[in-house]
């Protein structure tokens, strides 16, 4: 698990997970957070690694120290159940199969999710790309065969899973895993899902990483300000 300043709410994730994978080994990498996520990890994950900043290096430096076989990839916002890890073990039972990912929920009751869930679930069975947030899953053989994660600081995630897919199989496995709405409600959530929707269209479309870098900093910037804008409405 990568994280940086998630001191709120990393504790209740390692515990939930903790429930649901008791024999799984839990790696937490962060990523160079200045609140007390490492004080809050450390006893509760069977490994705390200080480690580089970048997502893609955190989860390779996680992945490289893994005794395990079998590497599972989770955010810090998502919520998993305890059907995960048999779904893990019947998609990777078929040796052609080099990994795969979890069907995406939307935290929220707001009917807009579930259209957009169903849309995003749709592409990734279409497409056969996803995203972290998916819960992305492999053996290490085949992660050490591909490099592992590309060292970007966008989309690694779909680059790494089109690698995946070039070294076997790659499966949409019928267990949901929940994602928090926290993005989504910042600016709205139709605008951020159009948003992302154009990000993977221009990726697909083999546009430079530069431009797709720009326009996410854009839109970070553009979400801080109707942040800050609220929070001055609020005082």
């Amino acid at each position: 698990m990568p994280v940086l300043n998630e001191a709120e709410i990393i504790g209740e994730f390692l515990e939930k997970v903790r429930l649901a994978a008791p024999a799984s080994e839990i790696i937490v990498v962060d990523g160079g957070s200045s609140d007390a996520t490492l004080a809050v990890v450390r006893p509760l994950a069977d490994q705390t690694i200080a480690g580089p900043h970048g997502r893609a290096r955190q989860m390779n430096t996680g992945a490289l120290r893994a005794h395990g076989q079998i590497l599972w990839f989770l955010h810090a916002d998502s919520t998993i159940s305890a059907t995960c890890l048999a779904a893990i073990d019947e998609a990777l039972s078929e040796s052609a199969v080099a990994g795969g990912c979890f069907r995406l929920e939307i935290d929220s009751p707001r009917r807009v999710y579930r259209v957009r869930d169903a849309i995003g679930n749709l592409c990734v069975d279409l497409f056969q790309i996803a995203l972290g947030d998916r819960g992305l899953f492999c053996r290490k053989e085949n992660f050490l065969a591909i490099g592992g994660y590309p060292n970007k600081a966008l989309l690694e995630d779909a680059d790494f899973y089109c690698k995946l897919r070039r070294s076997g199989r790659v499966r949409q496995v019928p267990v949901t895993i929940q994602t928090s709405a926290r993005r989504y409600e910042a600016l709205g959530p139709i605008r951020t899902s159009l948003f992302y929707l154009l990000i993977m269209i221009l990726y697909f479309a083999r546009v430079k990483r530069s431009i797709l870098e720009r326009m996410v900093d854009a839109f970070m910037v553009s979400k801080a300000t109707v942040h800050q804008r609220s929070v001055r409405q609020i005082d």
